[in-house]
């Protein structure tokens, strides 16, 4: 798959992969420990110019495209998940500024964040409303010149962190199909604060947090794309723009976890040979190499189909962010089974990799929403295969759907359509 990259695709992917073993790695264990943002692994990935990797050049960015932004999140994944994520984030709040926003919202928000010089964060889900994502209860109410928010937010990655906020909230309650809006809030907003801090299994260097808005008055001008109710519409294109990034991490997670595990079955030694001689550990390192590559090849693929805007790119979308996530829990737990009882011990590296793996499963769409996507794309397919019906032998059953019972069911239904409509059905009257 790397024969599609061009010159500038391994660039990125090689200054990423620079940041990642000089400054990620040796730093991994110690913000995973803390819980604690690792600015100074932001400044690096800044100062490497990767920051704006997938925004315009017109607004301050590299050029870049959705493939630029899954090698750099691969390369920084293979290090540590947490700085994955954290990188990731701010191309998942800018999604929306990118598909919706404004040129004069584009300039004003993306270029700081393009520098290095600020980060975003993304306001979808709600305690009552993660998958539904069509069920919000934070509301935004215009005022004059200004549009009110009340409500709160969860699972707000980089939140505390972030300058700017993309927040997703009801306009128009009463509307079905144009009921939300997204709308962009900075920080230090009067009535707006950062509640819970999570205390999470993994990604432990990124703060993921609850945002609350308490009268909190934001220039209408904010409004994303200047028109209310086009929320919805901006979350899923967001979503299917952001999970190859996604896929991206849990892929850079497996890839990071099969490199520990091959060097450690070649270094550890039982009944007087390394491990990696013996054949179940030959089975599972093949198994977990294959599944990797393959996710590579998918995320590729579906990044690429992003940034040409293909017509399938909902489906590629899903499907790279499921099979990947899914390979990621698959082969990190793998590989804590090579490193046995030492692979569930803190001090050694690989358990972080199957912790940083398990929410990538959960966010931006379980794994069982996106099979309900790949699901309903492949029923639309289906109907554009309607010849294929020609192939298929048709069984007949006397008293089901023999010719003379098809008959006999027709004209009775063609009798009582008869019968109903003859009858005079008196109507009331007052």
């Amino acid at each position: 798959m790397s024969s599609f990259l061009t010159e500038t695709n391994l660039k990125w992917r090689a200054r990423a992969r620079e940041v990642a073993e000089k400054v990620v790695r040796p730093l991994a264990a110690k913000y995973d420990r803390l819980q604690e943002y690792p600015w100074e692994i932001k400044e690096a990935i800044a100062e490497a110019g990767l920051m704006g990797v997938w925004i315009p050049k017109e607004y301050g960015g590299q050029g870049g495209g959705v493939i630029d932004l899954c090698l750099c999140v691969e390369e920084l994944s293979r290090a540590c998940g947490g700085v994955g994520v954290l990188y990731a984030v701010n191309a998942l709040g800018t999604f929306p500024i990118l598909v919706g926003g404004t040129e004069q919202q584009k300039h004003q928000f993306l270029k700081p964040i393009a520098k290095g010089e600020k980060l975003i964060s993304f306001g979808l889900s709600e305690k009552f409303a993660g998958s539904d994502a069509a069920s919000l209860h934070a509301t935004a109410v215009k005022d004059g010149d200004s549009y009110v928010l009340n409500g709160e937010k969860k699972w707000n990655t980089n939140g505390g962190a972030a300058d700017i906020y993309t927040v997703f909230a009801v306009t128009d309650p009463a509307s079905k199909s144009r009921r939300t809006s997204a709308i962009m809030v900075e920080k230090g907003t009067p009535g707006f604060t950062i509640g819970k801090v999570e205390d999470k299994m993994g990604i432990r260097c990124v703060p993921v947090v609850e945002i609350h808005f308490d009268n909190c008055r934001v220039p209408a001008k904010n409004l994303l794309g200047g028109t209310p109710g086009l929320g919805f519409k901006h979350a899923m294109q967001t979503l299917d723009m952001a999970r190859p990034g996604v896929a991206a991490q849990a892929m850079g997670l497996a890839q990071g976890a099969l490199e520990y595990a091959m060097v450690y079955a070649g270094y550890r030694e039982q009944f007087g040979a390394p491990i990696s001689s013996f054949q179940m550990i030959q089975a599972l390192l093949a198994d977990m190499a294959t599944k990797t590559e393959a996710a590579r090849n998918l995320v590729y693929v579906a990044a690429l189909a992003v940034d040409n805007a293909a017509p399938n790119v909902s489906k590629l979308s899903a499907m790279c962010k499921l099979f990947a996530t899914d390979t990621a829990m698959e082969v990190t737990t793998d590989a804590v089974q090579i490193f046995g009882g030492y692979g569930y011990m803190r001090d050694y590296p690989i358990e972080k990799y199957m912790r940083d793996a398990k929410i990538t499963q959960i966010y931006e769409g379980t794994n069982q929403v996106q099979r309900m996507v790949v699901a309903r794309s492949l029923v639309k397919e289906s109907l554009g295969l309607k010849h294929l019906l020609n192939y298929i032998p048709k069984e007949v059953q006397k008293g089901v759907n023999d010719p003379a019972t098809l008959k006999r069911l027709a004209e009775e239904a063609k009798r009582l359509a008869e019968e109903t409509a003859a009858m005079d059905v008196p109507t009331h009257q007052s």
